[in-house]
């Protein structure tokens, strides 16, 4: 039989990171339960920005979003101290 040909990992980035900032965003598959209480914001920033901000966050071992949201959390933390 052939050999299957072998697959990145789920997780797995590119090791290039110009390849990785230029390919396009796809949105994670997200259950029902945690878009429940969420809610999307938009931005729009120079292409230049964003890849920028996609090597910042693949430096640090994260994702933009969560990178994001925790730069959105410190500069407007919640009133009540509540962090959900």
């Amino acid at each position: 039989m052939s050999e299957r040909a072998t697959r990145r990992g789920f997780a797995a980035r590119p090791v290039d990171p110009d390849d990785w900032i230029k390919a396009v965003d796809t949105p994670p598959v997200r259950d029902s339960a945690a878009t429940a209480n969420t809610a999307r914001l938009t931005i729009d920033v120079t292409p230049g920005m964003r890849g920028r901000i996609k090597v910042a966050a693949f430096s640090r071992g994260i994702t933009v979003a969560d990178m994001l949201r925790e730069l959105l959390a410190r500069e407007f933390p919640d009133p009540s101290g509540d962090h959900s």
